[in-house]
């Protein structure tokens, strides 16, 4: 690390002070830092600075101790004119705070080295930090990122993910752990309830250490009295789960991604692998295979509706498994292929008139069958597309 002379702060040309806040902090930029990152209140950051009066000589540098001091920002463990200071700065980043008494300590000084109502010079280098998010915004559950993470993405509430972890209590003794993994979705939890809260906000690959107070953790067996716990977490990955009705009923995981963007809509020819399971795993159905895939209308009541509604969501040789809570099964199904209907928009005046009436044909033969609900689909279908058309040709 490199260190700084006692003549230095009064030689470098300085770029233009700036002015923090409304209570007198002011700053210059000895060395521009090397991101576009800043620290975030909580953030545990690493500095070396030194210090002197105004107008005085140096009465103390963490460069002489040869250790860097270490505190969380916006924690009140420091003056404020550091909290709100350094909060402005970027890594590797050298700069100069003046900081007025009001910003430092105030009336009382700090004796004997700090005299009442000093207003104080110190050069700061801000070595690093370790990102701090308070997860509860109680400070009940305090994540620092050990490993950033990949990408962008972070799991949803349905989703299942799988972690790796290792939870102890204060005094270092290993509570439970799960060093090859394990998986869970994020609407049951698993163990802690810190964990369920915490890895919603992690990317793929990011590890971190969670500080958890009593009321995130579970029965707090094994901890003493008010005795926080940490949690080393990490996030290997996550399967997606759509909410295909928005109430958690019908739920679908994602197993393999299929191709482009299309999906089936109603009306569309779908072909399609399934089978259908009871939760311990019993087959009650099988239809379709590579050879030779089951076929059928989306939407014309060949099919569970719930399950229906859940293929049209995916894409051309997407695997999934669908899980329909209200009659405990699930279902392991893959999209084969798909034709859809021509656009009406995309028919000429004739294409739309057959169309319409292939429409009411299927409404009826979808009545006379007692599939009422999908015979009054097609029938609210024929009635938007068939009477405008016939009006235009009348």
């Amino acid at each position: 690390m490199a260190t700084c002379n006692s003549e230095k702060i009064n030689k470098v040309n300085f770029e233009t002070e700036l002015q923090i806040g409304k209570e007198g902090l002011r700053k210059k930029i000895l060395q521009k830092g090397n991101s576009w990152k800043t620290p975030l209140p909580g953030d545990e950051i690493q500095v070396h600075y030194r210090v002197k009066l105004q107008d005085g000589e140096f009465i103390y540098s963490s460069y002489d101790r040869g250790k860097p001091f270490m505190f969380k920002l916006g924690q009140g463990e420091v003056i404020k004119g550091w909290d709100e200071g350094i909060a402005t700065m970027k890594k590797s980043e050298r700069a100069i705070f003046t900081i007025p008494p009001n910003l430092a300590y105030g009336e009382t000084g700090s004796p004997p080295l700090i005299p009442p109502n000093s207003t104080l010079v110190f050069e700061i280098e801000l070595i690093s930090w370790n990102s701090v998010r308070d997860i509860t915004g109680d400070g009940g559950i305090l994540k620092k990122i050990i490993k950033e993470g990949e990408g962008w993405a972070t799991p949803r509430d349905v989703d299942e993910v799988l972690v790796k972890y290792v939870a102890s209590s204060a005094d270092g003794k290993t509570l439970s752990k799960s060093v090859d993994g394990v998986e869970f979705s994020l609407l049951e939890g698993y163990v802690y309830p810190a964990m369920k809260k915490s890895v919603k906000t992690m990317r793929k690959g990011e590890i971190a250490e969670l500080t958890v107070k009593p009321a995130y953790y579970f029965d707090g067996v094994g901890l003493q009295p008010n005795s926080n716990l940490t949690i080393h977490l990490e996030l290997l990955s996550w399967k997606s789960v759509v909410d295909i009705t928005g109430d958690n009923k019908v739920l679908k995981k994602l197993i393999k991604a299929g191709e482009g963007y299309d999906h089936p809509n109603e009306g569309s020819l779908a072909r399609v692998i399934y089978i259908k399971k009871l939760e311990d795993g019993t087959v009650l159905e099988s239809k379709g295979s590579d050879e030779e895939p089951f076929e059928y209308v989306c939407l014309e009541g060949q099919l569970n509706e719930s399950l229906d509604r859940a293929i049209m969501t995916m894409r051309k040789g997407e695997e999934a498994i669908v899980t329909i809570n209200s009659d405990s099964v699930l279902y392991e199904i893959k999209l084969v292929d798909f034709n859809k209907e021509k656009p009406f928009w995309k028919m000429d005046t004739k294409e739309k008139l057959e169309a319409c009436e292939k429409i009411k044909n299927e409404g009826n033969v979808l009545f006379r069958d007692g599939k009422f609900q999908c015979a009054s689909r097609k029938y609210e279908k024929e009635c938007l597309e068939i009477h405008p058309i016939r009006s235009l040709v009348q």
